[in-house]
């Protein structure tokens, strides 16, 4: 009895795995996902690859580039912060002269009286 049953767990088992049909949806993926390139690798050794003298002095330049952005950067905040500190100085400077010259007339209407 032990034998006719495990018998037919190694039929069904042999039967059901044998049945199943490859997934081609998996491949399909596979195959949808490369990518496709308008333009050619150019290897090293090639008549249009750079040479490393020339990677690096662009890496040089480019450096050079970011850091004289940053310097204009930091000037243009500093004359900012100056033309900032002008104008409040400006504004004070006119508060000031309104009040001298309301003051001013005060005492020139108590002279009159």
């Amino acid at each position: 009895m032990k034998n006719f049953i495990f018998g037919i767990v190694c039929l069904s088992v042999t039967g059901l795995s044998c049945s199943k049909k490859p997934d081609t949806s998996a491949v399909a993926a596979v195959d949808e996902s490369r990518a496709t390139y308008d333009t050619t690798a150019i290897d090293s050794f090639s008549a249009g690859a750079t040479s490393v003298d020339v990677m690096r002095q662009i890496r040089m330049s480019s450096q050079r580039y970011q850091d004289s952005v940053k310097a204009a950067v930091k000037l243009q905040e500093q004359e900012k912060k100056i033309t900032e500190e002008l104008e409040k100085e400006n504004k004070k400077k006119a508060e000031e002269e309104k009040k001298k010259s309301s003051e001013n007339n005060k005492d020139k209407e108590q002279k009159n009286q």
